[in-house]
């Protein structure tokens, strides 16, 4: 184990080098992503989608979900992505877009709902999104919201695509079902539009079984759980 640094000379440069690292992380899981998307897809530009965020605010940098984004649309592979807004914290609409704008890609902002239809109706090519845990048999856990688009990419043949660090991956999970889903505070759901009694549930996140996803690109490996 490494010994605390001492002063706050030696801890600005310790923090210094933990940005560096998740930043070159992150580099590598696009670079990667990238590279698997103009395999499986064949040339681009593509049409991409994505949930929630997992861009450079959430990411310290470069993002790694966006990260396969950016990576691509740095090499002019990319001619539009699908943002889902991301009920109910609209985390989509509020960081994504905004990232994406930042960055000149062009984008559609279209309500969770619709996801799924957009690509059934051939209007995507890949669905790329992040993970907040990846159990060991390849089940993934992410924002609420995303298994409905991976059982539609699995139902129209699109690739779906889950670009994560390799410590997101828990070797101590042994399946989705091990994962406990954090459940939010109603009023997020309910706010001032549903009427006074009214009850709801808040699951912040959903988990997505292995055989609906095509490959897990981690900043080690591209890890194909079907």
């Amino acid at each position: 184990m490494a010994a605390a640094p001492s002063g706050p000379e030696a801890v600005l440069a310790a923090a210094l080098a933990l940005l560096e690292e998740d930043v070159a992380s992150c580099r590598s899981i696009g670079e990667r992503g990238a590279a698997l998307l103009g395999e499986v897809c064949g040339a681009g530009p593509l049409r991409l989608h994505t949930h929630c965020n997992a861009g450079a605010l959430a990411c310290v940098g470069y993002g790694t979900a966006l990260g396969v984004v950016r990576a691509l649309h740095e090499a002019g592979g990319v001619r539009y992505v699908v943002a889902d807004e991301t009920r109910p914290l609209l985390q989509g609409s509020r960081i994504t877009a905004v990232e994406l704008a930042a960055l000149g890609v062009e984008h559609r902002v279209v309500v969770d709902g619709a996801g799924p239809s957009l690509i059934a109706r051939g209007l995507v090519d890949a669905v790329v999104v992040g993970a907040d845990r990846i159990a060991a048999n390849g089940d993934v856990a992410n924002k609420i919201g995303t298994y409905p688009l991976a059982l539609a990419a699995a139902r129209a043949g699109v690739p779906f695509i889950v670009a994560a660090p390799e410590s997101t991956v828990d070797p101590a999970t042994p399946d989705g079902a091990a994962i406990e889903i954090e459940e939010r505070a109603p009023e997020e759901v309910l706010g001032a539009a549903a009427p006074a009694g009214s009850a709801a549930w808040n699951p912040a996140f959903d988990v997505t079984p292995a055989d609906l996803v095509t490959a897990i690109v981690t900043d080690k490996r591209v890890w194909r759980p079907r």
